[in-house]
């Protein structure tokens, strides 16, 4: 059984394999109390999540998603939670998703000719074909670099050609974490920096509390303790809330991380749902269905 709180989780509407409907399961299976369903730059997902909810009145499911951010170097994530708006179906806030998502169509294109470039050839329809209506990223081009042979594993894919400064990857359009911190909170969202051991680019981290962050996703699988300690370390610093969460992406992901693993405690969730997260443009929508 997994902990009672996963804030991490993707389903088919991204780069996850499940989709929304499986996923709920899943959690349900796994002892899971509190599931935020937090999709790349995609709520699509949420109403199905919603509906198969319905028949497990235990679970809460939060409305979420995940911005990525290129900065030199690495990548930075934020994930965004709206525990008691619906900021996130706001007009404005659903072109940004969408301008997100195309600029994603656009990157498997410019890593395709990449991969061509290294002598590994792929058609971009191999990898739209896996993502259907989802949203495109990294993890579908390395599942079709498997099926051709080109490696033998998703993470090896990742790891010897699509990691953030491999000879595959290219950057997509600049969009920094400020800005993906103050675009959750113009939406009533509360912004929280996701598994910040990955980037290590912990420097940016007061800038961010300043464009209004509201925690570090602390507990975290690929974490050492040593960087849970330090991010804890951080969270009391800046006044922020310690989260954690899965990062499920589903079977045949390359992610063997379990949902509700690391175990989250319930009050972590709690203090969350607690932080104030005012909208730029007016008050507070109604709560999700």
């Amino acid at each position: 059984m997994g902990g009672p709180v996963d804030l991490h989780t993707h389903t088919t509407a991204s780069d996850g394999t499940l989709p929304p409907r499986a996923l709920v399961d899943a959690a349900v299976r796994q002892g899971v109390r509190v599931l935020a369903v937090t999709d790349h730059d995609s709520t699509e997902g949420l109403g199905e999540a919603f509906d198969a909810a319905r028949a497990h009145p235990l679970l809460t499911i939060v409305p979420g998603l995940e911005i990525n951010c290129d900065v030199p170097g690495s990548e930075i994530h934020v994930l965004g939670y709206f525990p008691s708006a619906d900021g996130w179906r706001a007009a404005w806030f659903q072109e940004f998703l969408r301008e997100q998502r195309a600029e994603r169509v656009a990157r498997v294109h410019r890593i395709a000719e990449r991969l061509a470039e290294l002598g590994m050839p792929i058609d971009p329809d191999e990898v739209f074909a896996i993502v259907k209506e989802g949203s495109a990223g990294r993890p579908h081009v390395a599942q079709v670099m498997v099926k051709r042979g080109y490696v033998k594993t998703v993470r090896e894919a990742f790891d010897r050609y699509l990691r953030a400064d491999g000879p595959a990857n290219v950057p997509r359009r600049r969009l920094t974490p400020v800005d993906a911190v103050r675009v959750i909170r113009r939406a009533g969202g509360i912004p929280v920096l996701a598994h910040p051991g990955l980037a290590g680019r912990d420097e940016m981290i007061p800038e961010l509390v300043e464009a209004g962050l509201r925690g570090i996703e602390v507990y975290y699988a690929e974490h050492s303790p040593e960087q849970v300690a330090s991010y804890l370390a951080q969270c009391r610093e800046h006044d922020l809330v310690a989260t954690g969460g899965s990062d499920h992406h589903g079977p045949q992901s390359g992610r063997t991380n379990p949902i509700g693993s690391p175990p989250v405690p319930m009050k972590v969730w709690e203090h969350l749902r607690d932080r104030e997260a005012p909208t730029d443009g007016g008050p507070a929508a109604s709560p999700a269905p």
